[in-house]
């Protein structure tokens, strides 16, 4: 263990984008990295580049150093990892084990528990581009936190020691939390990547700058205003407009004749028109009259 007293010596397994952020903002905040995992080429130029000076051990190694493991390995591997390891009788009694894995709890850390270890689930919530730019960008970030009860200020403090927020979550919640997060980031970027594509169509030579002030700001609000983010002419049923839009979209794949933007431009504008409808119908933005209107100039926009 480190000379600093309430330190641990942290070892990492997992030298993605992720991981090696964990284990330097670790670091930065007094802990000892005793040893990371880095099989290739590239990820031992990224410890390097992160970690400098860190030693490279195999797996074991890494176990037998540490008070505190990082498993940052792709979130399939995780588990039979632990278990592979407990069958070699790596874990180590009173040794803290964190995966950062999303979609599960500390349910795939129990071969290591099993052998006495402590297991911990934190899963920090934004965006990574594995550089030292992370790191303090995890401060103030929530982070998904699971552990047994007796576990839990373990894996809080360790949160709270990066500067971010420990967010408790069930064990048999954290497949929901992280599936509704998902379903968030795959709306964002598919919705992005479909509107780029058809200003592209529409002559827009650079439709990244054309559309990034609108398309930021709108997930910004979105955040804060949820439904009321929603604007025209959905929000205030111009059905003219809309109608309008669905022909326009139409005539833009009809004067190119490809789907590389994921389908029909105008059908995914009828998808996406139905889905904003209903959400504010359903929370009383929308009267009936309006709904109806909307949906009927979505159909016979494109005829």
């Amino acid at each position: 263990m480190s000379e600093q007293p309430g330190r641990l010596d942290v070892g990492l397994i997992g030298m993605g984008t992720v991981g090696p952020v964990i284990a330097s903002a670790l670091r930065s905040v007094g802990h000892r990295i005793a040893g990371v995992v880095a099989h290739t080429d590239a990820e031992r130029e990224r410890a390097e580049m992160m970690l400098p000076g860190v030693a490279i051990m195999d797996e074991t190694e890494v176990i037998a150093a540490s008070g505190l493991v990082i498993l940052a390995v792709p979130d399939g591997e995780i588990e039979p990892l632990v278990k592979g390891l407990a069958d070699m009788g790596a874990w180590k009694m009173g040794q803290i084990v964190c995966h950062l894995a999303g979609p599960f709890g500390t349910g795939i850390l129990a071969p290591a528990q099993a052998n006495g270890a402590i297991p911990t689930a934190i899963y920090p919530v934004m965006t990574f581009t594995g550089m030292s730019l992370d790191i303090p960008r995890l401060s103030g970030t929530p982070f998904a936190v699971s552990a047994p009860a007796p576990f839990l200020p373990i894996a809080q403090a360790l949160v709270v020691e990066m500067g971010g927020e420990p967010i408790v979550v069930d064990e048999d919640a954290r497949p929901a939390v992280h599936a509704a997060l998902t379903l968030g980031t795959l709306g964002i970027v598919t919705a992005v990547v479909q509107s780029l594509a058809g200003l592209e169509r529409a002559g827009i030579e650079d439709p990244a700058l054309f559309a990034s002030s609108l398309l930021a700001g709108t997930a910004e609000k979105a955040l804060s205003e949820i439904e009321r983010a929603f604007a025209a002419p959905i929000a205030n049923g111009d059905t003219q407009v809309i109608a309008e839009h669905v022909k326009a979209l139409a005539g833009l794949l009809a004067s190119d004749g490809d789907r590389d933007a994921g389908g029909d431009f105008a059908d995914i504008y009828r998808v996406r028109a139905h889905q904003a409808t209903d959400i504010l119908y359903r929370r009383g933005h929308l009267s009936d009259r309006a709904c109806d209107s909307i949906k009927t100039a979505l159909m016979e926009g494109g005829l």
